[in-house]
């Protein structure tokens, strides 16, 4: 166990990262920093830079559930409700939507209505009478041709970009200290009392050294750096298992008159065309992502995913296949916007995972002074005011690692000869094949080159 008053250093700070120093300072840790490699929170780096992201309760999994509808009650809290929008979700599928999905999506009903705490929440959806039904559903004037589903008044969707600001602002004025720079906050490896690498021995890290050269000293080095992490830790994708990944993301700008229309509608999925999100009246912008199989940046040489190392390279970049699915979702649902400009495009990069679950463990043979929160796997935000506690749980655990078989570190060859080499293809609610982000070419511009 560290000792409270040791130096603990966490490197990234979005979601999970923010929410690890919250949680440690109420576990009494007092010497944290938190490193970011951006000139801003959010870090533009981070996949929850954005306006908003899915509060769903149900799971397939029961397990997962049950900490969803804790992490519930938490955004329900003083420090976090003012982020969180329950308007509901109407989560359904097209009529024009292959099996996969029509079976994905009634299992998620099923698990809906068979948990009580939920159920009487929840309304099927089998005809447009059924979507008109609620209040804020009918202000969308779409005929959604052929959907079905349900619709779970408890959920909702939380304003992520804002939510990090305020629990940076909160944990900062409870002690924690910042280095947001992309030379002085960017961490350019994990120091180790053994710099051999070679050698397979235990090595118990002494810290980190920044861009700038400078080695910052530290009993604990937390990994929360999203799809960068398997920068600093390789081994995280050549044995735990964790690639970089991204979905797309676009929007529409409306008028002042368009926001209010549509204030307060349900969070709208159709899980074979994608989601759009009640407008957002600071900037009138509605929020749109297509479904898909995801993205993926292999490196030739070492066949590891990971992210652009600038940002700016997935700017404004949308695949065409992805534009087809979101003019379709506003065809079916806003057909007014359905040819409108889409603004604001982008992929968002993650850490991912074969099977989507989480990985918050120790990395093997740094004599446990290494900790790698990861692989939010697109679903992660949603747990974003507990998701700290489980890195305390673990630092306060007399056991050796993570007890919790599905959080430990991961074995990817084992992985990939169970569910297959197309990353993540076989969790349920997928559609469609991973592709490389080399070779998406940019919407809009016949011919263009392959980035």
């Amino acid at each position: 166990m560290v000792d409270k008053a040791a130096p603990i250093i966490v490197v990234g700070g979005g979601a999970f990262g923010l929410s690890t120093a919250h949680h440690l300072l109420n576990q009494r840790y007092t010497d944290i920093t938190v490193f970011e490699q951006d000139t801003q929170i959010p870090s533009r780096y981070a996949a929850a830079n954005d306006l908003n992201k899915i509060m769903r309760v149900e799971y397939e999994d029961p397990w997962y559930t049950d900490l969803t509808y804790k992490a519930l009650q938490a955004w329900k809290t003083p420090l976090f409700a003012p982020y969180f929008h329950q308007v509901g979700f109407l989560h359904c599928v097209s009529g024009a939507a292959p099996q996969r999905a029509v079976d994905t999506l009634k299992r998620f009903h099923h698990a809906a209505t068979k948990d009580d705490r939920i159920a009487k929440h929840v309304t099927s959806v089998t005809t447009l009478s059924d979507i008109r039904d609620d209040p804020r559903s009918w202000k969308m004037p779409g005929e959604f041709p052929g959907w079905r589903g349900y619709l779970n008044k408890l959920d909702g969707y939380t304003h992520s970009a804002n939510a990090l600001r305020g629990l940076k602002d909160h944990v900062e004025a409870r002690g924690v200290k910042f280095i947001i720079d992309p030379v002085a906050g960017g961490v350019s490896e994990i120091v180790y009392s053994s710099t051999d690498v070679a050698d397979k021995t235990e090595k118990k890290t002494s810290g980190i050294r920044t861009r700038d050269g400078r080695t910052h000293k530290a009993a604990l080095v937390i990994i929360a750096a999203g799809a960068m992490a398997a920068r600093l830790v390789p081994n995280l994708a050549e044995e735990g298992g964790v690639v970089a990944k991204s979905w797309s993301v676009a929007h529409v700008h409306l008028s002042d008159n368009e926001t209010a229309a549509l204030r307060g509608i349900p969070v709208t999925y159709a899980r074979d065309l994608g989601f759009l999100f009640e407008p957002d009246p600071a900037t009138n912008l509605l929020k749109i992502c297509p479904m898909g199989g995801g993205y993926v940046n292999t490196d030739k040489d070492t066949g590891i995913s990971l992210p652009p190392t600038n940002w700016s390279e997935t700017v404004d970049l949308l695949p065409r296949e992805d534009e087809e699915r979101i003019r379709q979702l506003l065809r079916e649902t806003i057909p007014a916007l359905a040819e409108r400009p889409l603004v604001r495009k982008s992929l968002c990069w993650f850490a991912d995972t074969a099977d989507s679950d989480f990985v918050v463990d120790y990395v093997p043979g740094t004599e446990q002074s290494v900790v790698v929160l990861s692989a939010d796997s697109g679903h992660g935000f949603k747990m974003f005011p507990i998701v700290g506690e489980w890195v305390a749980e673990l630092l306060e655990s007399r056991e050796n690692g993570q007890t919790i078989q599905r959080w430990q570190w991961k074995d990817r060859e084992k992985r990939e000869d169970e569910q297959g080499k197309d990353w993540g293809s076989s969790v349920s609610w997928r559609l469609g094949g991973t592709q490389e982000f080399a070779d998406i070419q940019r919407t809009g511009r016949p011919g263009s080159p392959k980035l």
